[in-house]
């Protein structure tokens, strides 16, 4: 079975009264003008230092060095895997300023939180980038290739214990899940353990905690150069530049390709001119060479679409997600 391209992440709903930015309303004569956009502020729903963080402090950055936009304000407002922050960006209707960055890790955590607030109720802005996930071993794993991974998990999947850097519903959960699912082990059999970033995952896969471990390739980049992990396959279409002696899934004889995804999504109910203020400020950015550099920088790749088309993405996303994790127990 072919899975669709997913990502994630587990979520906790907490609500939360509208507070913070103010709902401003963009000035019109100053995006005629051509001049940059000024006073967007971009909400980070996780912890600094992860792929979130990483990704909107990058296009704050490229947005500032390309004058397309100045002092944006990235900030964060972590919690229940995103959901914290949808529910603030849910709360703060009409307000053009504020954006949120997000991806596949938050439209999982909707449902495993049974979050009141969801991506529907948001405005859809951009989709930016994709990431491949990466199936990950220490350095002395008995295991050195994907297909002696998969024989052994096979054997005792309940045994084997595999770590991810999300709660349930995650990206790092949903690989394993259908990874499991495409070598015939039945998902509920996976002996899942779920740690709190990559920052935590890390030592547990230098430490034997787990057999293996799976999670976003940029994660490992530092330890896989300097020989501390391996990398026995990446669950992207086409292999990684980054990796370039790292086998597909799909390469190995593994009918999977699992892709994720960060976009950035605004409060529901803002204007017309200030959504297209976010899509002009964004599609510019995406043009421009300092972005470009970035993505090449981290691995990224290039995903860009903007408003309704993003939105239609957006709605085939959740229903994927949706159905996976009803056939896991962990949504209804």
């Amino acid at each position: 079975m072919r899975s669709r391209p997913l990502l994630i992440a587990a979520v906790a709903l907490l609500g939360i009264t509208a507070c913070g930015a103010t709902a401003n309303k963009t000035d019109a004569a100053n995006e005629d003008s051509g001049k940059p956009a000024t006073g967007l502020r971009l909400m980070v729903p996780n912890t600094a230092g992860g792929g979130y963080d990483t990704t909107a402090r990058v296009a704050a950055k490229a947005m500032e060095d390309a004058k397309i936009a100045t002092g944006v304000q990235v900030f964060n407002l972590p919690g229940a895997g995103g959901t914290v922050g949808l529910q603030r960006v849910v709360n703060e209707k009409g307000n053009g300023k504020l954006a949120m960055q997000m991806g596949l890790g938050v439209v999982g955590a909707t449902y495993t939180s049974k979050s009141k607030a969801t991506l529907t109720q948001t405005t859809p802005i951009a989709k930016l980038i994709e990431e491949a996930g990466a199936i990950v071993v220490p350095k002395n794993s008995p295991y050195k290739t994907i297909q002696d991974l998969v024989t052994a998990w096979k054997a005792n999947p309940k045994g084997m214990a595999v770590g991810g850097g999300s709660s349930p519903g995650g990206p790092d959960h949903l690989l394993p899940m259908q990874l499991a699912q495409a070598v015939g082990i039945e998902p509920k059999d996976v002996n899942f353990v779920s740690y709190d970033g990559g920052g935590e995952l890390l030592p547990a896969l230098l430490g034997s905690k787990i057999a293996f471990g799976t999670s976003g390739f940029g994660e490992f980049l530092d330890q896989v150069d300097s020989g501390q992990v391996r990398v026995l396959a990446v669950s992207s279409e086409q292999p990684i530049e980054a990796l370039k002696d790292v086998p597909t899934l799909k390469g190995s004889g593994i009918d999977l390709v699992f892709t994720n995804w960060r976009g950035i999504v605004a409060p529901p109910g803002i204007s017309d001119a200030d959504k297209k203020v976010w899509i002009d400020a964004l599609t510019t950015m995406h043009d421009s060479a300092e972005w470009k550099a970035e993505e090449k920088k981290h691995g990224w790749t290039d995903a860009f679409v903007t408003g309704d088309e993003f939105g239609k993405f957006l709605t085939d996303q959740d229903k994927a997600v949706a159905d996976i994790l009803t056939k896991l127990g962990l949504a209804s």
